[in-house]
């Protein structure tokens, strides 16, 4: 069996294990156990990677293994990674792991929780190491599906109509996306869906033309494209603690790895002559999600609008279409997985603790929980971009990228998108200072407890990989850009 299966074999051996779980102790010991060993195996996959990389022997994809699954439809179950899905392998067993210390104390029904997060879990994985598009469409589905029971059930505020909204304009971007998936197979002359092989096709015009507009969209709406991006709001504030971290942490991550695997890999005459249309549309995701931020008051959405702009970036950064750029994309999603990850953890502690996520009713927290506030901190300061955290790298090799390109309409868009520095650290530093210092506006909030031992964990966790891309990110950056420059090949000189 290849090794990458064991990605989606160990999330179902967890859900056999749950099955057969009583107690909270058990379904304690399960997830954490299964989570760990995922979080070890993207260790391996990484070592495997760079050690053939520095040997050498490095082909474009690691770990290939191919077998027919449904022979009428040249269906196949391919499996494959390269730097880039190395990366989103690491991002994903890290949100997964410090997803399940933030529910520890999930309620209620936590064996019917994590049957569904592992659920999640598998459709995630399982996208990021399939090569087939027909495998990997079904994989994007099955990570979509349990967002529905997770937000609806475990979800708080207007889940139900959260959750409603959130499938609904997801699925409609899986009905564009199935489409143009069918469209890309069909003109490529192609004898199976295997990417590898599409790449090597040539795929008319005319076809490119009306498929990547729909594939971009129909992956561009995951990725909080403007404007189908209103879902995101909504969904991220009402979902329980873990979901909101694998959602914005990995969930919208698949729209740009998809984007940049399959639309822009597979038709690139398209994406170079219509990438200014989308660049138009992720500017104004940048700039507006940074805008809206700025005048919420609950901590939910401000992380949710944030993620808007930043996820903007990540699609900004690819239809640049130069190396560095789209080298600084997948760093901008390991960086805005990680530190949205980190402030969604934060913000369900101080929650949980306050009953308000309003800033409005929170001051001088900093006195009373001081690790969940130099914690929120260093995520605030991530998000700004301070130099020696993830965020500094991931959108200076972005801008760097972009104002490569020397004609007006690219430098306006570009300088327009910088904007949101500025923006971004005016909403971070407010809400710090009105939560975190000052007077304490509620002598309830004199009474409450720091960060439990399994809360410090995925908090810990997260703060330590920031630091580590962000302090040495050039073992990772150079991972990504070699597997960047088969891309950038296709596209017209």
């Amino acid at each position: 069996m290849n090794i990458l299966s064991l990605f989606v074999l160990i999330p179902v051996l967890m859900m056999i294990g749950l099955y057969f779980s009583n107690t909270r102790k058990q379904i304690q010991t399960v997830t954490a156990s299964g989570s760990t060993l995922l979080l070890i195996l993207s260790g391996v996959i990484t070592f495997m990677y760079l050690t053939q990389r520095a040997a050498g022997d490095l082909s474009e994809m690691l770990l290939v293994a191919d077998t027919v699954w449904y022979a009428p439809f040249n269906i196949h179950y391919s499996v494959g990674v390269d730097g880039i899905s190395i990366a989103m392998l690491l991002l994903s067993s890290v949100i997964v792991f410090t997803g399940v210390f933030a529910s520890w104390k999930i309620d209620p029904l936590p064996k019917e929780y994590f049957l569904w997060y592992c659920m999640l879990s598998i459709g995630v994985y399982g996208f990021f190491i399939s090569t087939d598009l027909f495998t990997m469409f079904m994989f994007y589905e099955i990570a979509l599906i349990p967002m529905y029971l997770l937000i609806g059930v475990w979800g708080t505020g207007k889940k139900e109509y959260a959750a409603m909204k959130l499938t609904l304009m997801l699925m409609g971007g899986s009905a564009l996306l199935l489409v143009g998936i069918l469209g890309i197979y069909y003109t490529s002359g192609a004898t199976s869906m295997n990417v590898l092989e599409i790449s090597k096709m040539s795929i008319p015009l005319s076809a490119q033309y009306f498929f990547f507009p729909l594939t971009f969209m129909g992956f561009g709406v995951l990725g909080a494209l403007f404007p189908f991006h209103t879902w995101s709001p909504d969904g991220h504030a009402s979902a329980p603690t873990a979901v909101s971290m694998l959602h914005a942490g990995v969930l919208m991550k698949l729209g740009g790895y998809g984007c940049f695997r399959v639309a822009i890999y597979l038709m690139p005459e398209a994406a170079h002559d219509l990438s200014w249309i989308f660049l138009i549309l992720t500017s104004c995701s940048v700039v507006y999600g940074a805008f809206s931020a700025v005048v919420q008051t609950d901590l939910k959405y401000i992380n949710a609008y944030s993620s808007v702009s930043h996820c903007g970036l990540v699609l900004f950064a690819i239809l640049m279409l130069n190396e560095t750029a789209m080298t600084g994309a997948v760093l901008q999603m390991l960086s805005h997985g990680l530190m949205t990850a980190l402030f969604f953890a934060l913000i369900g502690m101080i929650y949980g603790r306050t009953h308000t996520r309003l800033i409005t009713e929170m001051g001088g927290l900093m006195k009373v929980l001081p690790f969940l506030g130099v914690s929120y901190v260093i995520a605030g300061l991530a998000s700004l971009g301070l130099p020696s955290l993830s965020g500094f790298v991931a959108e200076m090799t972005i801008f760097i990228g972009a104002f490569q390109h020397t004609d007006l309409f690219h430098r306006i868009l570009t300088i327009t998108a910088t904007t949101s520095i500025v923006i971004t650290a005016v909403y971070i530093l407010r809400m710090i200072g009105k939560i975190f210092y000052g007077k304490v506006l509620n002598s309830e909030h004199l009474k409450l407890t720091d960060a439990t031992w399994y809360e410090r964990v995925s908090v810990v966790t997260l703060i330590v990989v920031i630091f580590a891309i962000g302090s040495a990110p050039f073992w990772i950056s150079s991972m990504i850009h070699e597997s960047v420059i088969p891309v950038i090949s296709q596209l017209p000189k």
